[in-house]
């Protein structure tokens, strides 16, 4: 296995406007019912079908705020490998995915930049579609390695500015 695999992506592997490759899911209740009771959220839409249809008026049951956001961050973390360090993350659901959808997760480095700590940030566009259609939007920041001897899980306080 080959140090890159093992160890994840340094900031000479990085460039603007390089895509990330894609992630597909199919969708089940299952993946959404595990999604909500991974995140504690009782709520019955996530795992109630005939409350989904009845009471809120949508397809079935849908993933969930938390569930989103676990993809996403399995998706970007996936790509960068273990050194890569989540900062931020801010995202816009702008439609529901229920079970029987295919997840096509999809992404694109906006900005490579290092700050003054010398720690490596990347802005990443990641989206989750659905037949062709953004469902969700994300705007992430993630730090990586800015060579093989750094790890951003070291920085600590005023090195760590995410």
């Amino acid at each position: 296995m080959s140090n890159a695999v093992t160890r994840g992506l340094t900031a000479d592997q990085v460039q603007v406007g390089q895509q990330l490759p894609t992630l597909e899911q199919d969708v089940t209740a299952t993946t959404v019912v595990l999604g909500a009771l991974a995140s504690r959220d009782w709520r019955p839409m996530h795992h109630d079908k005939d409350f989904a249809i009845n009471r809120n008026g949508v397809a079935n049951i849908f993933i969930n705020t938390p569930n989103n956001a676990a993809w996403f961050e399995r998706y970007i973390t996936d790509w960068t490998g273990p050194r890569g360090r989540l900062g931020r993350m801010k995202f816009k659901m702008s439609s529901s995915v229920f079970p029987g959808d295919r997840m096509v997760m999809s992404g694109v480095v906006k900005s490579v930049d290092t700050d003054e700590s010398g720690c490596c940030w990347l802005e990443l566009d990641v989206a989750v579609s659905v037949e062709g259609v953004v469902s969700t939007s994300c705007l992430a920041r993630i730090a990586i390695p800015e060579n093989d001897e750094d790890n951003p899980w070291s920085r600590k306080a005023d090195r760590w500015q995410p």
